[in-house]
């Protein structure tokens, strides 16, 4: 919104039950991915989507949230000629992927799916643990008090992660608003390379555009 763009969001809930003052300037739709004609209205005249869509639960409930749904958003957006579409996926974090096996196979399904209908203006971002500060209904919690410590020391520390089996583990944390400058670039910028974009990616990204 701070770079003029009219901004819509697709939501089970619809409204969000943020009270800042911006809420009042976005489009709020109400829909479930998982019913493919609910979104139809919401993908008209829309140029980008970004879709940070996802969730924990059984490997069935996770495959379907991070998969199924996510295909349906992606196949609705490819019939209404969306141009580009960016999806927050998830880094790698070796052992784990086996304990959330359903989590990573619906991502990774998700992100096929994206290259095969967006081969020119699909992006994925693959982050660790995102930081900022999360809104649980009322309460705010300040998870920068941990992913930020932890970031300024293993953005630097690449080297870490070709540890074999436990490696993964020391991946960076990234701030949610390197995240998103990252991600409305890539829905924006028509030059922005298709393909998958990893937490260091990001960072280094952030960090060049200033």
């Amino acid at each position: 919104m701070e770079r003029g763009l009219t901004v819509s969001s697709l939501s089970r809930s619809g409204r969000s039950s943020v009270h800042d003052s911006w809420a009042d300037s976005v489009v709020w739709h109400q829909g479930d991915l998982l019913s493919p004609n609910s979104m139809k209205h919401a993908m008209n005249g829309v140029t980008s989507v970004i879709s940070c869509v996802g969730g924990f639960g059984s490997n069935s409930h996770m495959h379907r949230i991070n998969g199924t749904a996510n295909i349906n958003a992606i196949k609705a957006a490819a019939e209404q000629c969306v141009k580009r579409y960016v999806y927050i996926s998830a880094a790698d974090f070796g052992l784990i992927n086996y304990l959330l096996k359903g989590y990573y196979e619906g991502k990774r399904a998700t992100e096929k799916e994206l290259l095969i209908k967006f081969p020119y203006g699909g992006v994925i971002l693959r982050p660790g643990f995102i930081h900022g500060t999360r809104q649980v209904g009322r309460m705010k919690l300040p998870l920068s008090l941990i992913g930020a410590p932890l970031e300024m020391v293993l953005r630097y520390a690449k080297v870490l992660t070709r540890i074999p089996l436990v490696g993964p583990l020391f991946t960076s944390p990234v701030n949610v608003t390197s995240v998103a400058k990252v991600a409305v670039r890539a829905a924006m910028d028509p030059a922005f390379p298709p393909g998958i974009l990893d937490v260091y990616g990001i960072l280094q990204y952030v960090e060049k555009s200033g």
